[in-house]
Parts: C-alpha cells; sequence; structure tokens
C-alpha cells in the first residue's frame, strides 16, 4: 500500500474508489514513462549525452539490424 501511495504521489498511478477498496491504474502511457526513465538514466549515468549509450549498445551488439534501421530512420525525421 505504500508503494502504491508514492507512485501515486510520484503521478504513475491513479486511484479512484471502487465499492469498499481502491482501484489503482496507470496515469501515463507506457511510452511517456519509457521516454521519462531514458531521459532520466541518459541525465544521470551520461551526463545528459545519449551518443555513449548508443555506442555501447552497438560495440555489445544489443541493438539488431532492424533496430539500426528504426534509429537512423528517427534520425532522419528529426533532422
Amino acid at each position: 500500500m505504500t508503494m502504491m501511495n508514492i507512485l501515486e504521489e510520484k503521478g504513475y498511478l491513479r486511484k479512484s474508489a471502487k465499492e469498499k477498496a481502491y482501484v489503482y491504474g496507470p496515469s501515463r502511457t507506457r511510452a511517456s514513462v519509457v521516454k521519462g526513465m531514458v531521459k532520466d538514466f541518459v541525465k544521470l549515468v551520461f551526463d545528459g549525452s545519449a551518443e555513449p549509450l548508443l555506442v555501447q549498445l552497438v560495440k555489445d551488439r544489443q541493438l539488431s539490424p532492424e533496430d539500426l534501421e528504426k534509429i537512423a530512420r528517427a534520425i532522419k525525421e528529426s533532422a
């Protein structure tokens, strides 16, 4: 219950009263949460630069050719 309250306070959950209990559900989309978590991770671990993260993922072969194509498309679309 404590964890649910903390997540609600942070804006990740919303609760509504239903009969004698609270029903919890997500307050943000998965995409929104992932975006925020990645942004925070890059800021904390890589001092705000995503380049070292991407380079390491490529070197460790953590990105498939399909992943690399998606990244290339995203770069082209954002430029």
